[in-house]
């Protein structure tokens, strides 16, 4: 199975409680990463694929590395197989950190990188993954899926907002708990409810 995250912020502590960026009331990152491991790994297997598409943690302590080893140590807990696709807040370092203790779980290496963006085919259509919202013109079968904006929808019914904080699980009929991977079923209700909208206004 594959599935689709982006914006965990893990450690991030200025994004706890009630804001209009990216509400999270928990009392502690501690908890925050805890609840965010619980979730995904209650839906994502050992074997699952998941795309991760920017912005894994914010943690900066001294020396440098002691937050590479917290954050590594994190995603260590997550189950399936890492697609990281970089982010604004992912140092060049974390992922060399990542790469150089890249572990083999199931037979393959834990962790992929992508410094720009990943493509991949799905049910006829192309999933173009990137961290920033892409303008991707008149396109066919081809949708954007982007994390960056937190609480923000692009107004294009191609760009598809896949993080932890984005609105556009309202497009889903059951919503996921805080931090749950997206599966392609629900990428695709979350096309098809935006496609709709669209029409609707039209």
């Amino acid at each position: 199975m594959q599935y689709f995250t982006s914006d965990t912020h893990f450690f991030h502590k200025d994004l706890l409680g009630m804001n209009d960026f990216a509400p999270r009331p928990f009392a502690n990152v501690e908890e925050m990463n805890q609840t965010i491991i619980d979730n995904w790994n209650a839906r994502v297997a050992p074997t699952d694929t998941v795309y991760h598409l920017g912005d894994i943690a914010l943690y900066f302590t001294r020396p440098a590395v002691k937050s590479d080893e917290a954050v590594a140590e994190v995603l260590s807990q997550l189950n399936g197989h890492l697609e990281l696709i970089k982010g604004n807040h992912d140092s060049r370092a974390l992922f060399k950190y990542l790469a150089a203790h890249n572990p083999v779980d199931h037979g393959q290496e834990k962790y992929t990188f992508h410094d720009v963006g990943a493509l991949i085919k799905y049910d006829h259509r192309q999933y173009y993954m990137t961290h920033y919202p892409m303008m991707l013109g008149i396109v066919k079968q081809i949708v954007n899926l982007h994390g960056h904006i937190h609480h923000y929808a692009v107004p294009v019914k191609e760009n598809i907002n896949v993080g932890v904080d984005t609105p556009e699980t309202r497009y889903l009929k059951e919503q996921v708990p805080f931090g749950t991977p997206f599966s392609t079923s629900e990428i695709e209700e979350m096309v098809t409810g935006k496609a709709k909208e669209f029409q609707d206004k039209q």
